[in-house]
């Protein structure tokens, strides 16, 4: 058998462990072309567009 704990863990120390554990937000800028939020360096999601040229083509929903 390996090696284990002798004691339980106390709430607080296993909190303090987990403390560094959270999830943190993308960074969110304005798109230079519509203007919508969207995640830096990355292509927009509503338009289509990076650094100002059409990387993908947005199929309108009718």
């Amino acid at each position: 058998m390996g090696p284990l704990p002798k004691r339980k863990l106390s709430r607080r120390k296993r909190g303090n462990r987990r403390s560094h554990d959270a999830l943190t937000l993308a960074h969110l800028v304005r798109c230079d072309n519509c203007g919508e939020y969207k995640v830096s360096h990355r292509v927009c999601p509503n338009c289509g567009t990076y650094k100002g040229r059409e990387v993908i083509v947005i199929e309108e929903e009718s």
